[in-house]
């Protein structure tokens, strides 16, 4: 693989300063070609997956980037339940940030589109919105903060996650300058997934999304990530339409990386 993101232990603890985040940099959160896919479910019953992959490393406005890509789909002939978006998001390779955002959604036979360009130099942020080629919004939002959308914001809570601190995180959520609050208490403890047969060693978080997203996902949320460099998201608890779901990781690729075992 062209490129190899350094599995380095650093002997002490580095911080990057930046969009006034402090980013415990002791996590290799970014992996290319990292494939994670997660069943979702309600009341036992499987709803349909997600599908986060990172493509790679990148440049975007000469700053460094990381490129990913979402795929979210329901089951067929699941009652009330008929979702297909594709998410791509091109993020600060800290991981503190997005730089721009795409959204693919199928409406009937049709796909409809979302764009969020984050114009950082210029303070503004350039929202679109249409069906197939055809523009149907186009709005522009001055602000002097750094934002993240939708999938960037998987990546953020994975480069957080060690913090031992809450977080505000200005999000961009159709059209919506709104926050995801974040816990970050570093509470340790195991997890039981379907894919393992021992428990995993996981960090725990809880959160409140003060939006409305895909599915209607919003309110409160928690998540149990794996304790080590990669800080892989395990399992994860949140509401949407029909109710509260389980999201938990069914299939991964990412080197030599296993779930670790709980610490006795």
């Amino acid at each position: 693989m062209r490129f190899i993101f350094p599995l380095v232990r650093l002997a002490l603890v580095v911080v990057v300063v930046v969009a006034g985040w402090v980013i415990p940099m002791s996590a290799q959160v970014f992996f290319p070609g990292e494939y994670l896919e997660y069943r979702v479910s309600y009341m036992g019953i499987s709803l349909g997956s997600i599908k986060v992959i990172t493509e790679g490393f990148d440049t975007y406005a000469g700053r460094p980037a990381v490129k990913v890509t979402a795929y979210i789909d329901s089951h067929s002939g699941i009652p009330f339940v008929d979702l297909h978006t594709i998410y791509r998001s091109t993020m600060d390779k800290t991981g503190g940030y997005a730089y721009i955002f795409n959204a693919s959604t199928k409406k009937d036979d049709d796909w409809a589109y979302d764009k969020y360009t984050f114009d950082y130099p210029n303070e503004k942020i350039t929202l679109e919105s249409g069906i197939k080629d055809k523009q149907l919004k186009n709005v522009d939002i001055v602000t002097n903060r750094k934002w993240n959308d939708g999938l960037s914001l998987f990546f953020f809570a994975r480069m957080f996650l060690n913090s031992k601190r809450s977080v505000s995180v200005p999000t961009i959520i159709e059209y919506d300058t709104v926050r995801t609050y974040i816990n970050f208490a570093g509470k340790r403890e195991g997890m039981s997934i379907d894919a393992v047969d021992y428990d995993v060693q996981t960090v725990y978080f809880k959160g409140d999304a003060n939006w409305t997203g895909v599915y209607g996902l919003t309110g409160k949320f928690e998540g149990w990530f794996s304790d080590d460099e990669a800080c892989i998201p395990i399992s994860a608890k949140m509401k949407v339409y029909v109710g509260n779901v389980d999201i938990e990781l069914v299939k991964w690729k990412r080197g030599d990386w296993v779930p670790p075992r709980e610490k006795k």
